[in-house]
């Protein structure tokens, strides 16, 4: 009975060999793991909102007149300079000097009825007081020396609105700048109702520009004063133009139901090669950062695949990959954990981004803070210094492990002490 468990146990041990010696050699035919890397480094980084917009002078002036009649003579043209007050258009003056003239002669006409009604009141008022002429004359005088004075008020109300009238026959420029348009030719008739008609639209200064543009709502949350902005426009389409956002307006605009909002950027413009009107594609750089630690993109979405493979089912509904690392023991987990007193699943504790950094020949995970990501580069705040080694891929070459090499260990576990 003895001799029969003996060799029972032989047996299951001879299996168990044979096992372990076909699972080693399966083992030592899979092809060799190697990791793909990238070198952190330093750099310029920036995020941005691209959108377009309509150049524009910062102050524009439509000059008018507000009388009606022909216009007489043109002082300014097209791209005229002018300058403050200078004379830019006359109108005829035949009809608003004979205006003129009749309310002269009305107020001349009112001033002599109020020295006749004045009279004549003064004569009766003292014959009044003596009881010598009847109420109805007096009466009758009072209303008529009233009438005179009011009349003569409105005469010298008409004089002065013929004499404001023939001011206005003669236009000037309100301000120092560049005639963008001219809307009328001499001789020809304008009339002016309840809007005035524009005869000249001026810009104020044409080395201060600005443009509007619209932002997606999408991106408007992004968007503030101060923003730098650079911009190109299809006259000059290699000069990259330069410009600052000095105004986010809340008013949307809804155009076949998207939903844009204007952002108003001045730009300089000492040249003057920007123009009224040209349409600008255009950069707003929302957040920037320079001489910054840079990662690529794809380093924080890489999970090594013995972990993918391996890797045991949470017991939270959701639980994220960052997480679960963070469930690692300290050992294979250097460097991400918590701060003291705060449990990792703790609501106060956001679990950190990872990156899988390499050393020699292995791998190991760490906590990054991350700022600035352009979806090609990210922005590393802390957690990596210049020249470490980040993973971003692995591969399987075709090289295979000798099957008589013991050593083979996962790439997560520390290296055995040297002797």
């Amino acid at each position: 009975m003895k001799k029969r468990i003996i060799l029972i146990g032989l047996a299951i041990l001879v299996i168990l060999l044979v096992v372990l010696i076909i699972a080693r050699r399966k083992k030592a035919t899979q092809p060799a793991l190697s990791y793909q890397t990238e070198i952190v480094k330093r750099g310029d980084i920036q995020n941005t909102v691209t959108a377009t917009g309509t150049l524009s002078a910062i102050i524009t002036v439509n000059v008018g007149t507000q009388v009606s009649g022909v216009v007489k003579r043109l002082y300014a043209d097209f791209n005229s300079r002018v300058k403050k007050g200078q004379l830019l258009a006359e109108m005829d003056k035949t009809p608003l000097l004979a205006t003129l003239s009749e309310t002269e002669a009305a107020l001349e006409n009112a001033r002599a009825q109020l020295l006749f009604q004045e009279a004549n009141y003064n004569r009766i008022k003292p014959l009044y007081d003596k009881n010598l002429v009847a109420q109805t004359d007096y009466d009758q005088a009072l209303y008529n020396y009233n009438m005179a004075k009011a009349n003569l008020k409105s005469a010298e109300s008409q004089y002065e609105r013929a004499k404001i009238n023939l001011s206005y026959a003669t236009i000037y420029s309100p301000i120092d700048g560049v005639v963008l348009n001219r809307a009328v030719s001499e001789g020809q008739t304008v009339a002016a109702g309840f809007n005035t008609p524009t005869l000249f639209t001026i810009a104020n200064d044409l080395t201060q520009m600005q443009v509007e543009a619209n932002v997606d709502e999408a991106d408007i949350g992004h968007v503030k004063n101060g923003d730098r902005v650079t911009f190109t426009v299809d006259a000059f389409p290699d000069l990259l133009f330069s410009g600052k956002v000095t105004e986010v307006r809340l008013q949307p605009v809804t155009t076949n139901n998207v939903v844009t909002y204007t952002v108003v950027i001045k730009a300089p413009n000492p040249d003057l090669k920007l123009m009224p009107g040209m349409t600008a594609s255009i950069t707003i750089i929302t957040k920037e950062a320079h001489n910054a630690l840079l990662i690529p993109a794809k380093a924080l979405q890489y999970t090594p695949s013995i972990i993918s493979e391996n890797r045991v089912a949470s017991p939270r509904a959701g639980e994220s990959f960052d997480t679960q690392v963070m469930r690692m023991p300290a050992a294979m987990n250097p460097g991400i954990l918590p701060p003291a007193g705060m449990k990792a699943d703790s609501s106060e504790f956001q679990p950190p981004k990872i990156v899988w950094i390499k050393k020699g020949k292995e791998i190991k995970p760490q906590h990054v803070q991350t700022g600035i990501d352009d979806d090609i580069h990210v922005e590393i705040r802390d957690g990596l210094r210049e020249g470490d080694t980040v993973v971003v891929a692995e591969t399987r070459g075709p090289k295979k492990i000798p099957a008589g090499n013991n050593q083979t260990r996962s790439p997560f576990m520390p290296a055995p002490p040297r002797r």
